[in-house]
């Protein structure tokens, strides 16, 4: 398994195409991992409603934390590393796993759900709080990206969220946990086969995932939260959104947010 550790990354991109996933340590500064879980709990307060496995990407494009958040230099850095100096945000999740009964996830490859093309995007999964196989860290099946893409089942269990993939395209002896501290980040191919076990611990198990990708990769249909956050457009590719202002009473307090714009 590829380990790096932030600001030294420059060498991702081979291990990444040979594994189908690295993990960079120490990406996240102790302050903002404490606003982003500040955020989670903000978020659930304002959306009962949703599970803490589904605070989805539809929610991003007027919050101006999480736009600040996504676009955090060192996140965009390890992008860069793979996606090149264009870096275009196409979507990102919290996915939470509350201690005792938090879901799993299917084993699943990314692309089977995204709109792209081509499909080249990298998916920067970060970790807020421990990541451990106790409480359903990521799971991943080495080299699985060079496969293809698989059919994926329409059902998904009580216990589970997302389509399952065709078992018999892998085989799940060959799993590997992707063990993360707060801060850390793994990063995988839209083709690699992953999932999660449920939460049966009595920690959180938070975090999320973050879709980068080149300036060139065209969404194909109407998207609610496409933003350039590196680098300069590629005309007749997207039109990105304008930063959402923060407005004091209507959006969460994070440093600096008096001059976010």
């Amino acid at each position: 398994m590829a380990e790096f550790t932030y600001p030294q990354i420059q060498d991702i991109g081979e291990d990444y195409e040979r594994d189908g996933f690295v993990i960079v340590r120490n990406v996240l500064p102790a302050g903002l991992i404490r606003e982003a879980d500040r955020h989670i709990d903000w978020l659930m307060d304002r959306h009962p409603d949703l599970p803490p496995e589904s605070l989805g990407h539809w929610l991003i494009a007027g919050d101006p934390f999480w736009v600040r958040f996504l676009s955090d230099r060192n996140l965009l850095d390890v992008a860069e590393a793979l996606v090149g100096p264009n870096v275009a945000f196409f979507a990102a999740d919290y996915i939470c796993k509350p201690p005792r009964r938090g879901r799993g996830v299917h084993w699943h490859q990314d692309g089977h759900y995204w709109p792209l093309e081509p499909l080249e995007v990298i998916t920067v999964w970060f970790a807020i709080t421990a990541s451990l196989p106790s409480n359903g860290c990521v799971r991943v099946i080495p080299g699985s990206h060079r496969s293809g893409l698989h059919s994926h089942s329409p059902e998904s269990t009580d216990n589970y969220i997302l389509n399952q993939a065709d078992p018999e395209a892998f085989d799940e002896s060959q799993a590997v946990d992707l063990v993360l501290s707060p801060g850390d980040v793994s990063v995988h191919h839209p083709l690699l086969l992953h999932g999660s076990n449920p939460n049966e611990s009595n920690a959180w198990r938070r975090g999320g995932s973050i879709q980068y990708m080149p300036a060139t990769t065209k969404v194909t249909r109407e998207w609610p939260c496409l933003f350039l956050f590196r680098g300069s457009p590629v005309e007749g590719i997207n039109t990105y959104r304008k930063f959402p202002a923060y407005e004091a009473g209507k959006h969460m307090t994070f440093l600096g947010c008096g001059d976010w714009s």
